[in-house]
């Protein structure tokens, strides 16, 4: 599985949000890292075709995602940045009408339903009203929808937005050991959402790819002169060397 992107540019009037942006993603945990308005939330909505691209390509296994239509939606997972949830609907009705948007077949909606509960250990409160969910519950019923008919890319804009530093974590949990067989793209300004579970991560700035690696990548990449009062480096090093407001190119 690859899903690639080539020289994809997005505009919104004068401003560029993504600028002639490249990676080939396989699989395995990609951490997109950057500022509010970097252009993580654009990108994820050019790779989901929420979003008519500006220039460039963004293909699957080497078909364009537009071409493939249905096709490229059956194998695909979004975890949305906002809790757009029916709160008075339970986790499980709320499910069904995933399904339904889905278009999984209905023999099946139930099995699936069940699956992506367990995966996501609600299964426990699948008759209770989302509304009276904690804000981590709320997340990881929308995750579950995501993972509504085994999708093989799986995006998640700012999945940990909100939650206490204990939901953070378990949701975190929940993420890595979802990414058996999924190009999993997870974007997020906190570093400690990634720095653990990310294989390569992305630093973006205002929409272009300033460097990509693993974590010990890019701690390796910082100047041994850079803040000599520490005796080691962390990715949060990385950000602010690379992302904070005199972050270097």
């Amino acid at each position: 599985m690859e899903l690639q992107l080539k020289d994809v540019t997005k505009k919104y009037g004068e401003k560029v949000a993504l600028d002639r942006f490249s990676y080939t993603f396989g699989q395995g945990i990609y951490g997109i890292l950057g500022a509010n308005g970097a252009g993580k939330s654009t990108m994820m909505n050019l790779i989901t075709d929420n979003l008519r691209r500006d220039g460039g390509s963004i293909t699957y296994d080497g078909e364009d995602v537009r071409e493939m239509g249905a096709k490229y939606r059956r194998i695909l997972g979004y975890m949305t940045q906002q809790q757009g949830l029916y709160e008075g609907m339970t986790a499980e009705s709320f499910l069904v009408y995933m399904s339904r948007l889905k278009e999984i077949p209905r023999k099946k909606t139930l099995g699936e339903i069940d699956r992506v509960l367990e995966m996501t250990n609600l299964a426990d409160v699948r008759h209770k009203k989302v509304g009276s969910f904690s804000g981590g519950m709320k997340q990881r019923v929308l995750l579950a929808q995501a993972l509504l008919g085994d999708p093989k890319v799986l995006i998640l804009d700012e999945p940990t937005a909100g939650l206490d530093p204990r939901e953070r974590a378990r949701l975190r949990d929940h993420i890595y050991h979802l990414a058996q067989n999924r190009v999993v793209l997870l974007a997020t300004h906190i570093v400690s959402d990634i720095e653990a579970i990310a294989d390569r991560i992305l630093l973006l700035r205002q929409g272009k790819l300033l460097r990509s690696g693993t974590t010990g990548e890019l701690i390796g990449s910082l100047p041994a002169d850079w803040k000599p009062v520490l005796h080691s480096f962390s990715l949060e090093d990385v950000y602010l060397y690379y992302l904070g407001e005199d972050g270097h190119e």
